[in-house]
């Protein structure tokens, strides 16, 4: 393989990340997550939502091969990309930028083990888990994580149903329905 086939090849995963990074995002920021589901509005919500989403996605892409782990890995990039630009925005200067971006990086891995956990035994673990790092800082949340953890596993079962091809084209459909 040429140069500038590894070049195409390389922005061709980065379109199809791109394509999904978005539709991620877009769903993540749907209202009905803050005004229903009492999700804080906040920088901190707003982020648990998006890799809330992306962890399920990655989820998804896992097995599906080596075109799977690369847009995978060009998602992880965009996220953190997207949050140091978000950070910069927030007035974060250089010189601190890269000690925040790890903190990213670290809750980003510790939220997607717990939600990972939690899917793997169920809606009341996935309720404790989200409890933890989502409705931290609400009271009597119990009905709002229970609510959302019964969207999170009905999303994963969605996402598992889904053509991997098309997935891989860049096209994803999240289930809005629950």
């Amino acid at each position: 393989m040429g140069f500038f086939d590894r070049f195409r090849e390389k922005r061709h995963r980065a379109d199809i990340a791109s394509a999904l990074y978005v539709t991620t995002v877009q769903q993540s920021r749907l209202p009905r997550f803050y005004l229903e589901l009492n999700v804080p509005d906040t920088i901190d919500g707003r982020f648990d939502m998006i890799v809330l989403h992306v962890m399920l996605l990655i989820r998804r892409l896992r097995g599906e091969g080596k075109l799977a782990v690369a847009v995978s890995q060009e998602l992880l990039d965009l996220l953190f990309a997207d949050m140091d630009r978000n950070l910069r925005e927030m007035g974060i200067g250089d010189m601190s930028i890269g000690k925040h971006v790890k903190k990213v990086a670290k809750a980003f891995y510790g939220r997607a083990e717990i939600l990972e956990s939690g899917l793997e035994t169920g809606v009341d673990a996935l309720a404790s888990g989200l409890l933890e790092i989502l409705y931290r800082t609400i009271e009597d949340a119990k009905g709002p994580a229970t609510i959302l953890a019964t969207y999170v596993i009905g999303t994963d079962q969605h996402l598992a149903n889904q053509s991997s091809d098309d997935i891989l084209a860049g096209h994803i459909r999240f289930d809005v329905e629950r």
